[in-house]
């Protein structure tokens, strides 16, 4: 049991917990004591991509966190809260709501290279403690910015529901307007433009990107205020939806003593970097900490395995293998 399997986690289930539902699931079907771990948190008010790693695969866990992500998630305007999402307190409201224009021109200022403040209610670290330890415990947390990728930010079609905004020819952002204005004759209507009580979007960030700090920062850019109330991890690395399993047929399948239905192989979170194939005698080597020299293979990180089984995560530079992460597996009766 080394290798990779990929909850959709459900709301209000926290990672750690997820990791513990994953050791259930190995104890119910008789598979023994394995490393289980994940590879990269998700709040609870989250659901989505949440990989486990079992096993030898714990090893490449960190990969995972240096990793891209996609998330889909629904800002609503008019208030922010202290913990930038739906848990929180109002801290701050706006009668202001952006119009679909205004929302998608706003967008492209925040794809690319951008600088981020973290919210003060995260995970990062202040002389030791947890900012959310400190936020909750009342005291004021001050987080330096980060710098961070949005690959991508669109939105999905939004859902309004606010006052109309009048706006003339062609669509473009306007402030909102209590009666039609004067309009010389021969001119067309004035087009009315919605205002947008809330919005989703699809973001492919790098690491370190918090979605709440981004959806703060876009609904100020709008000239409002406004928190997270949905938010979906639909990708973590290389491993999507399609691949995840709901906690129910997680248990079932334990049960069944079958999660090997749905063990996703160690090489899975490598799919990335090449293959490497390997002699026996150069596998030998590899597992004794020794360094291959003399080998003809393009430069970078590689996957190097014995037919099938994994030996090692090596960086290869000049004709030399090197160990990254050496994996303890072996080839099972049935296979050899």
């Amino acid at each position: 049991m080394h290798g990779w399997i990929i909850l959709d986690k459900p709301l209000g289930l926290g990672s750690t917990q997820g990791v513990s539902a994953v050791k259930r699931a190995l104890r119910q079907g008789g598979y023994g004591k394995f490393k289980v771990g994940h590879g990269g948190t998700l709040d609870p008010l989250a659901t989505g991509v949440l990989p486990i790693a079992v096993g030898e695969a714990t090893k490449l866990a960190g990969r995972l966190l240096d990793g891209d992500k996609i998330y889909a998630f629904t800002i609503r305007f008019g208030e922010q809260t202290d913990t930038l999402d739906a848990e929180g307190v109002v801290i701050a409201t706006s009668p202001v709501r952006p119009t679909a224009t205004a929302l998608e021109a706003a967008l492209a200022r925040f794809t690319g290279s951008i600088e981020q403040v973290p919210p003060a209610y995260s995970a990062l670290k202040i002389d030791g403690e947890r900012a959310y330890d400190l936020a909750r415990a009342g005291e004021e947390v001050v987080l330096a910015s980060r710098d961070v990728t949005i690959h991508s930010l669109k939105s999905s079609p939004a859902r309004g529901g606010g006052p109309a905004t009048l706006v003339e020819g062609e669509p473009q952002a306007a402030p909102l307007v209590t009666a039609p204005p004067s309009r010389p004759a021969g001119a067309p209507p004035p087009r009315i433009a919605e205002e947008l009580e809330e919005a989703t979007l699809v973001a492919h960030v790098s690491k370190g990107t918090y979605i709440r700090s981004l959806a703060r920062d876009i609904a100020l850019a709008l000239g409002t205020v406004g928190h997270v109330t949905m938010l979906r991890r639909t990708k973590a690395g290389p491993f999507d939806l399609v691949q995840a399993i709901s906690l129910d047929k997680l248990d079932e399948l334990g049960q069944a003593r079958a999660l090997e239905q749905i063990l996703l192989p160690l090489r899975a979170g490598l799919d990335d970097i090449p293959a490497f194939s390997l002699t026996p005698d150069q596998a030998g080597a590899l597992r004794q900490g020794r360094v291959l020299a003399g080998i003809a293979a393009t430069d970078g990180a590689a996957f190097a395995m014995l037919d099938d089984v994994p030996v090692a995560l090596v960086d290869v530079l000049a004709g030399e293998v090197r160990v990254v992460r050496g994996f303890n597996v072996t080839m099972s009766k049935e296979d050899s």
